[in-house]
């Protein structure tokens, strides 16, 4: 990864992934892939090379990214999923030039053309995101818990009730917050009860 860029936060759902790459949406917004070549990056680590990608094909990318974040959103909410949203994934989807190959371990993968472009690219993603919120997986959609992220993630643990799009992050982050937040408490307690044997 180039330097200077904060690190993407890879999941094993490319659409979710994606969506990904704008984090803490509610609180000091991280943007993940703020320049042409860091979308190249991403869809590199994310099994999709392309050689090159313009600024205008960073905003169509961008475009789809809150699309699927939107209507991932609403489908964790059991909501209606937003008709615009919609509309863009399917465009992606439809406009994109890619094939399912198996690999010799018996995995599905994606592979684009030779010539293949940052929209073809993006056309894998929209399928996915198709699959994941048509709940055609084993799986559901979710919101992280963290109030500042609120990320859309694909929760495939057994009981379905995992509650932070990455554990490393938010719900580390949440973890601390909480000890620190005892730690203050018993402090108080401590110095209260050390007050009243005075």
């Amino acid at each position: 990864m180039r330097a200077g860029f904060p690190d993407f936060r890879l999941g094993n759902v490319l659409a979710t992934s994606f969506t990904g790459t704008l984090s803490e949406r509610h609180g000091d917004a991280v943007e993940r892939i703020p320049a042409p070549h860091r979308l190249v990056d991403w869809l590199t680590v994310s099994g999709l090379a392309v050689a090159s990608c313009t600024t205008a094909q960073l905003d169509r990318a961008r475009e789809l990214r809150e699309s699927i974040h939107a209507a991932a959103t609403a489908a964790a909410l059991q909501e209606a999923l937003p008709a615009s949203a919609v509309q863009v994934i399917n465009d992606f989807s439809a406009r994109g030039r890619a094939a399912a190959v198996l690999t010799p371990e018996g995995e599905r993968r994606w592979q684009l053309g030779a010539a293949s472009c940052v929209e073809d690219a993006l056309g894998v993603i929209a399928a996915d995101a198709i699959s994941v919120i048509a709940g055609e997986r084993d799986g559901k959609l979710a919101l992280c818990a963290s109030p500042t992220c609120r990320a859309a993630f694909f929760d495939t643990s057994r009981s379905r009730t995992r509650k932070w799009c990455d554990m490393n992050t938010c719900g580390n982050r949440q973890k601390k917050a909480r000890f620190h937040a005892n730690q203050r408490r018993n402090s108080g307690s401590a110095d209260a009860q050390a007050a009243s044997w005075a």
